[in-house]
């Protein structure tokens, strides 16, 4: 096996990464959650699920389970895991079945606060000192076998979250989206659908976080094409750009109907590629090659089409740098798209104007992009009536 430049800084960032581990953890300890919970998805519906935590108190560790924060503050790949090394997963088994449970009574409790919440911890041995990465969910670490909880004091809840948690008559998608529009962030509202407190009464069960991840950034974006789709088309092409930790993303916007894709390649791999899309009536099945991102995209491009009250094509082109060489999870990834749809969008009179600027912008060549895109090839081919005027 051949080892490359990125595989040893890996090595050596994981290594100094130990230093951020609790140094020494007790079986009864008191920490702030920031807060921050977690459901497994392994032998489902018999799961692993539970709490995350430093293992002492901490006014500011909302930052360990904020993707929101990680990009605002341009966080690196070692800072972000070094906040989430700092967390203890006190963890026990359950099933989605299961009604009655101590442990995950208090889980719930922590899911929907909005500040860090002290719990006292009794673990039944000493946690599992590492760290594990994921395409969709945050880093996780050191694991622990929980045996009890218990909150120290009152949490803060946000009183709308509050209020659909406590009505049993409200559809989960008419919540998200309520919520949504109050500015609730993806984090929080993801971790109440995980823990099974939104929707019909009838209906609410937990589900594995990354599930519960991809079913907002779903929902939601489904949810805004509803305006989307009565909107008039843009004026001419626009490019919106951002980076992240090694992930380069290049929005490409054309004045048609709503059409949505998403291209993956990496830089080291540059023949590889991921591509999911849908035109306008939407799509049947589930994006398996992109997976999570494309739903997280989809949601940062149609909160700002909803925004501009305009329709259009989108293509984002997702350039993997060697940069990126352990995953955060995407709720990053939609944060940088996110921003990228805060700045100015670059103008263009043609798409061949677009395609050559993007080229100035990239490591990968734009090319092979284009020669993969089901919307390109569509919008190229598809003729305007004023194509044919004098």
């Amino acid at each position: 096996m051949s080892f490359t430049g990125a595989d040893y800084k890996k090595a050596a960032v994981l290594e100094k990464l130990k230093q951020s581990f609790p140094k020494k953890i007790d079986l009864n300890f008191t920490g702030s959650s920031p807060p921050a919970v977690f459901v497994g998805r392994w032998n489902y519906p018999n799961i692993f699920a539970g709490i995350l935590s430093p293992a002492e108190h901490d006014t500011t560790s909302f930052r360990m389970n904020a993707p929101e924060s990680w990009v605002g503050e341009n966080l690196s790949i070692d800072q972000v895991l070094a906040l989430r090394g700092q967390m203890v997963y006190g963890r026990f088994k359950t099933t989605t079945k299961e009604k009655q449970n101590r442990l995950k009574e208090v889980m719930r409790e922590v899911a929907i606060a909005i500040k860090p919440a002290d719990i006292e911890f009794f673990l039944k041995k000493k946690p599992s000192l590492g760290i594990t990465l994921d395409k969709i969910d945050t880093p996780m670490a050191n694991p622990a076998p929980l045996s009890f909880a218990r909150l120290q004091g009152n949490i803060s809840v946000d009183k709308h979250v509050d209020s659909f948690v406590n009505d049993p008559y409200v559809r989960s998608q008419d919540a998200l989206k309520d919520l949504h529009k109050r500015k609730i962030t993806n984090t929080l509202m993801a971790q109440v659908l995980s823990v099974g407190l939104l929707g019909m009464k009838n209906q609410r069960k937990m589900v594995p976080s990354r599930w519960a991840i991809t079913a907002v950034d779903s929902a939601l974006g489904n949810a805004l094409l509803t305006e989307i789709k009565e909107y008039p088309w843009i004026d001419g092409v626009k490019v919106l750009e951002d980076e992240y930790c090694g992930n380069h993303f290049m929005i490409l916007l054309l004045p048609r109907e709503f059409n949505f894709e998403v291209i993956e390649i990496g830089e080291e791999n540059q023949e590889t590629f991921w591509r999911d899309y849908e035109f306008y009536n939407g799509r049947k099945t589930y994006a398996s090659s992109v997976t999570g991102f494309y739903y997280a995209g989809k949601l940062a491009v149609t909160e700002y089409l909803r925004a501009i009250k305009k329709q259009a094509s989108v293509i984002i082109m997702r350039e993997i740098k060697k940069g990126y060489w352990a995953h955060l999870g995407v709720g990053i990834l939609r944060e940088s798209c996110r921003r990228a749809v805060k700045k100015n969008a670059v103008s263009f009179a043609t798409v061949d104007e677009a395609i050559n600027f993007i080229r100035g912008k990239m490591i990968i060549n734009v090319d092979k992009y284009v020669a993969r895109s089901k919307i390109l090839e569509k919008y190229t081919a598809q003729k305007m009536i004023t194509d044919f005027l004098w």
